[in-house]
């Protein structure tokens, strides 16, 4: 299957990108950016070492929608839900499980990359108006 990010994903492709993921370098990195595109650029060179051609931005894509994926399934769950579910959500679950709380179900775009001090700011300011 083919979508804009080139060939579909494999079972092993994903393992791969959530092994590297869960490294808590890469994760401190990914936490503490808005601009993560040097931080993609390792990831991808470390596909790279076990034989996996992606670039940056298939990377960062994948990524991404995990992690929406994940904080979809976790939010139906959270609300009593067990109809939702996906492949990897206990690999995620052990990378993401511990930041859900204090970042609730922002949007998926690169401000979710903000650090926690900043949403911190920004819900006072929004709690006084």
């Amino acid at each position: 299957v083919a979508n804009e990010g080139g060939k579909h994903w494999t079972v092993n492709e994903v393992r791969a990108l959530i092994r590297i993921w869960s490294d808590k370098n890469i994760q401190q990195q990914l936490e503490g950016t808005v601009r993560n595109k040097r931080i993609f650029e390792q990831v991808a060179a470390r596909l790279q070492k076990f034989g996996i051609d992606r670039d940056w931005k298939q990377c960062r894509t994948k990524y991404k929608n995990l992690k929406h994926e994940y904080k979809s399934v976790k939010g139906a769950q959270d609300s009593g839900s067990t109809s939702k579910s996906m492949k990897f959500f206990n690999e995620l679950d052990a990378i993401l499980g511990h930041s859900t709380m204090e970042q609730g179900s922002k949007s998926d775009n690169d401000e979710s990359e903000r650090p926690p001090e900043w949403t911190e700011a920004k819900s006072e300011k929004d709690s006084i108006g």
